[in-house]
């Protein structure tokens, strides 16, 4: 059964906070400028490393401000009442959850998460199944990683961004393909880590 961001046992998880500084991730790993804590961004080039030649990681977003998680979950929960006009509250923020996360557990906040694909040598995309960012009611559920319904050469793809990412202590939210995480709460507990390594935070690069 699938554990969402919105699960106590996520919230229940104590943060030891390391300390450890957002850095910018080089251009060519995230052209969009990305800021992850120190220790996920060598994870994220050791990754990059073990893929096959002609493939690269391509990060799309890292660290999130406060007000933009709240923007995105007012945005998203309007779409989902749209579709569930009956659901109470509770249920509203479980079925939310599935594509954004709860401000105070939310892993891009903390500069934990990252939002990802796959690129060939020109940087163009590969084909993983549904866009970035596709919500499970546009996608008809594609969008989970374990999802039926895509292509051969997308599964191949999400597996292969599976494998790098996993090797590197990575753990995927399995609502979104696309998102992984390393030192949040939701990481600890899939982990069995006792702890999680990073809380949220104001936008401090490192030089």
């Amino acid at each position: 059964m699938t554990i969402l961001l919105s699960d106590p046992r996520v919230r229940a998880v104590p943060v030891a906070e390391t300390g450890e500084p957002l850095v910018l991730l080089e251009g060519d790993l995230s052209p969009f400028g990305a800021l992850v804590r120190s220790s996920l961004a060598d994870r994220l080039r050791a990754a990059d490393a073990a893929l096959p030649r002609g493939i690269r990681l391509r990060v799309i977003e890292g660290y999130r401000p406060l007000d933009v998680q709240r923007a995105i979950i007012a945005s998203y929960a309007a779409e989902v009442r749209a579709h569930h006009p009956h659901a109470d509250a509770a249920e509203l923020e479980v079925l939310t959850s599935r594509f954004v996360s709860p401000v105070d557990v939310a892993p891009h906040v903390a500069g934990a998460a990252v939002d990802l694909t796959l690129v060939d040598v020109c940087g163009d995309q590969l084909d993983l199944g549904t866009a970035i960012d596709a919500t499970p009611e546009e996608s008809d559920g594609r969008c989970y990683f374990a999802a039926d319904g895509i292509g051969a050469d997308a599964r191949a793809h999400r597996d292969l961004l599976a494998g790098v990412l996993t090797a590197q202590g990575l753990v995927n939210y399995p609502t979104e393909w696309w998102h992984w995480t390393f030192g949040d709460r939701y990481w600890a507990l899939m982990t069995g880590s006792g702890h999680a390594l990073y809380g949220p935070l104001a936008a401090e690069v490192a030089a």
